[in-house]
């Protein structure tokens, strides 16, 4: 196993760490640690937020530790209650197995696929019998899971609670002790959840997991987490250019994070930059596509770019959407298809003169769609074709 530089592998990106002496004198020792993460396939894609999870996993694994990538194919379709003002919908099986096969193939972006330890909890929970969860459920108090303060803002606000949310920690705690898991990687925001693994686990003979929390990456806007809910996210899967168009439309005050937590780059640099504030966005944003596609494709999207946005060109790629001319469809309706979006998010954009057809900015956006270039906001084209 290599000898690990400690103090950078649980420094940098890292929240908080329970118990960092304990820790250490693992990582030292030389034992092969068993790392578990968990994750609720609950929409199918992976973003850059999980990204920073599995980025200090890879260098843990690459240390020559176990992880132990942990489905949560049982609890996802219960929902984890953690941040949510509302009780989360209930999910299918179905559903829940669809997304966990794109997250599978998803991780291999970032992980040693090869190397893994894949495993699912509906392996024991799905065999699980009454009396064993109430057993399991009796090592905890209702006092203690009620005291999280999304519940405490939920009963302030008249919300209801559901039965089965307070006990959603358990499971997760339950989780550590089958999995005999010797460290959790996790974002600060499951710290709750994973530190009830650590008396259960002594329960049951085992020593406590120690907990290594990351901090939160912030989403597009630079204020909230980022979160597939919350819209504000760029997604593992996404294209080179789609990546990097999104780290360019970053506020300036999110430089740094970003460059922290997904990248190598020193983050002082982006503190108060004396550089150009673009130019070290644009450096931030090819690092960024070479972790997830190539150092090549980075400089090919930087190029293009540059085409589009300095020398004001139309760029080569630009999809093509085919529609018939006998319909007499609406330009929201047939651009919110095109670039992915709502229709009211689409009309939005055109009643602010966020959209233009053919170089001229369009304002009603009940009008026909016409064939020819749509252009939203700075990067995103489309040109409508007329079906064959």
């Amino acid at each position: 196993m290599a000898k690990p530089n400690i103090q950078a592998l649980i420094s940098r990106g890292v929240s908080e760490i329970i118990v960092q002496k304990d820790l250490e004198k693992l990582l030292l020792c030389g034992k092969k640690l068993r790392i578990k993460h968990g994750v609720d396939p609950t929409k199918p894609d992976l973003h850059l937020g999980h990204a920073v999870i599995y980025r200090k996993l890879r260098q843990f694994q690459d240390l020559g530790h176990t992880i132990i990538f942990l489905v949560g194919d049982f609890t996802a379709r219960f929902g984890d209650p953690t941040d949510k003002i509302k009780s989360r919908s209930l999910h299918s099986k179905e559903e829940v197995e669809k997304s966990a096969l794109t997250y599978l193939e998803q991780v291999g972006k970032i992980l040693d696929k090869k190397k893994l330890e894949i495993r699912r909890n509906s392996e024991w929970y799905e065999k699980m019998r009454a009396e064993e969860l109430l057993k399991l459920m009796s090592h905890f108090t209702v006092a203690r899971m009620l005291e999280r303060d999304m519940f405490t803002k939920r009963l302030k606000g008249g919300e209801e609670i559901g039965l089965h949310e307070p006990v959603y920690p358990v499971l997760q705690a339950y989780d550590s002790v089958m999995l005999k898991s010797d460290l959790t990687v996790i974002g600060n925001d499951q710290l709750f959840n994973e530190l009830q693994a650590r008396p259960l686990q002594e329960f049951f003979g085992q020593k406590p997991q120690q907990v290594l929390a990351m901090k939160l990456l912030v989403g597009l806007d630079g204020r909230q987490k980022m979160s597939k809910s919350l819209g504000n996210y760029i997604a593992v899967k996404d294209s080179a250019k789609e990546i990097f168009g999104k780290v360019m439309s970053l506020p300036d005050c999110a430089m740094a994070t970003y460059a922290e937590l997904l990248t190598d780059l020193d983050e002082q640099e982006f503190i108060d930059p004396l550089e150009n504030p673009k130019n070290l966005k644009i450096k931030l944003a090819k690092a960024i596509v070479t972790e997830f596609h190539s150092m090549s494709e980075a400089e090919k999207v930087a190029e293009e770019f540059n085409k589009v946005h300095k020398q004001k060109a139309i760029p080569e790629d630009i999809p093509e959407i085919k529609i018939s001319t006998k319909t007499n469809q609406s330009v929201a309706k047939v651009l919110a298809e095109a670039f992915g979006q709502s229709v009211s998010a689409i009309r939005r954009d055109i009643e602010q003169g966020g959209v233009s057809y053919e170089g001229k900015v369009i304002k009603d956006p009940n009008e026909r769609a016409k064939l020819g270039l749509y252009k939203k906001g700075k990067r995103h084209f489309v040109k409508l074709k007329k079906k064959d």
